[in-house]
């Protein structure tokens, strides 16, 4: 699915909002708030809660590619959803890509009941294939009540609702080692050419600046789609998400000619680019935050998800990690966002039931109490996230609206921008392998793009 927001992509206050969490003293989550799933407290949700109908003796199956805590947070959601309804709800882990693993499932006669689907492009194909199913009326109507326009136009198929967006992610966002900054005398760097600055002050001091998950080709993307937001401008950003230019477009050589400024360096990556490429992106963000004021790596880039691998080492989230906005290459700094959506494969009560509590604040309520998640949900108040560094990025995402992007790789066919060791993914490995090759791995990206939009 074809991104359908009209808005400018730069909102400056979203930027003013996610730097200014960079200097609050923060503590990481604790444990008090896990075992509070009721989606109460002081996480203020709306005294009248969502209307879930009875279920008793109904089971449910849905699937996810979430792993570690977050397939296990999200139990806890699915475990409050059979507390109010009755139901039996069994979370079946998928693989990447999960249309893929859906395809499998449908030709077997055993499609889950709800899938959560990482890309509108799969939405789209989940639809063409005619596996999902319109969503109802009740959870159109908490899709109405809690989310901005922008977010349900990415449920959206020919008009009709398919989906509801229950995760979102910033992911223009850098998470930086203080114990390396500070001895590095390094500043948190407002655009490329100071992160270029930066990078060389932390590699003087004798650490690699930058820790790549090089292995899993979509962090790749993600570098790709931050610096040719900022750089090419929104214009191009939705050009290109619909192939409406090509990836040969001289716009993509510039974009690609940055990146190489970077990954060209290979003493800048952790290991170097043959390290890079074998590493994956829990690795990545926690070889930058172990082995004290001398990691692999210095800052690692991705999303607000990021906390929930930094808190599987020893650092604490606003004093050992911290976090400054992805850098402007261009005049703005680039605003990415991400998300998963709730998809209905095998129609009935159950399973319309269980998509609109998933669309309710008192389902994401839950899931924010517990850390290392982003609701696009505008009823979820902000104080039910753990810590100033989540409050203030999710304030940041629904103040801002319909004034983002949503990740383009997302957005394109699965099997260009969401299939490993392939398109996309692929190309960019390459690469990073290779940054010189420009306009080899332009003409790559053009090849793989006009085959999968062409299918």
């Amino acid at each position: 699915m074809r991104s359908t927001l009209r808005t400018p992509i730069f909102r400056r206050a979203l930027v003013a909002v996610a730097v200014g969490s960079l200097a609050l003293g923060l503590t990481s989550c604790g444990d008090d708030d896990k075992d509070d799933t009721s989606g109460g407290g002081d996480s203020k949700a709306p005294a009248s809660g969502v209307q879930l109908p009875k279920l008793d003796g109904a089971s449910l199956e849905i699937a996810a590619v979430w792993t570690g805590d977050e397939q296990k947070n999200f139990k806890q959601v699915l475990a409050e959803f059979e507390k109010r309804t009755g139901a039996k709800v069994t979370f079946v882990p998928a693989q990447d890509p999960i249309i893929n693993f859906l395809g499998s499932k449908v030709a077997g006669g055993a499609p889950p009941d709800v899938a959560m689907l990482p890309q509108p492009g799969a939405i789209k194909q989940a639809v063409d294939k005619k596996w999902a199913k319109p969503l109802g009326k009740d959870a159109q109507a908490q899709l109405t009540k809690n989310y901005s326009q922008g977010w349900q136009d990415l449920g959206k198929v020919g008009g009709t609702q398919y989906a509801a967006y229950y995760k979102a992610a910033n992911k223009s966002l850098v998470w930086y080692n203080t114990a390396v900054f500070e001895n590095a005398a390094a500043k948190e760097p407002k655009t490329w050419k100071e992160f270029l600055a930066t990078a060389q002050s932390i590699y003087d001091s004798g650490v690699a600046p930058v820790s790549v998950g090089g292995a899993d080709g979509w962090p790749l993307t993600d570098w790709f789609e931050n610096v040719y937001l900022s750089q090419a401008g929104p214009e191009k950003y939705d050009q290109l998400a619909k192939h409406e230019i090509k990836w040969t477009d001289p716009s993509v050589k510039q974009a690609l000619t940055t990146l190489a400024q970077l990954w060209g360096k290979s003493d800048f990556l952790a290991g170097g680019n043959k390290a890079a490429l074998q590493t994956e992106f829990t690795k990545s963000v926690e070889q930058t935050f172990t082995g004290g004021d001398q990691p692999k790596g210095a800052m690692v880039y991705e999303g607000d998800f990021a906390q929930v691998n930094i808190e599987q080492t020893k650092a604490k989230i606003g004093s050992d990690a911290k976090v400054f906005p992805f850098p402007a290459v261009g005049a703005d700094a680039p605003v990415v966002s991400g998300g998963d959506a709730a998809v209905i494969l095998k129609d009935s009560k159950a399973a319309q039931a269980l998509v609109t509590w998933l669309a309710s604040p008192d389902a994401a309520t839950i899931q924010a109490k517990l850390g290392g998640y982003l609701s696009p949900n505008k009823s979820v108040d902000v104080s039910a996230y753990p810590n100033e560094v989540q409050r203030t990025i999710a304030k940041a995402l629904i103040d801002a609206g319909d004034d983002f992007r949503f990740d383009m790789s997302d957005q394109t066919p699965q099997a260009f921008g969401g299939t490993p060791g392939k398109g996309e993914w692929k190309a960019l490995q390459d690469f990073l392998a290779d940054p010189k090759d420009v306009a080899g791995t332009q003409a790559a990206l053009e090849a793989e793009a006009a085959k999968a939009y062409k299918d």
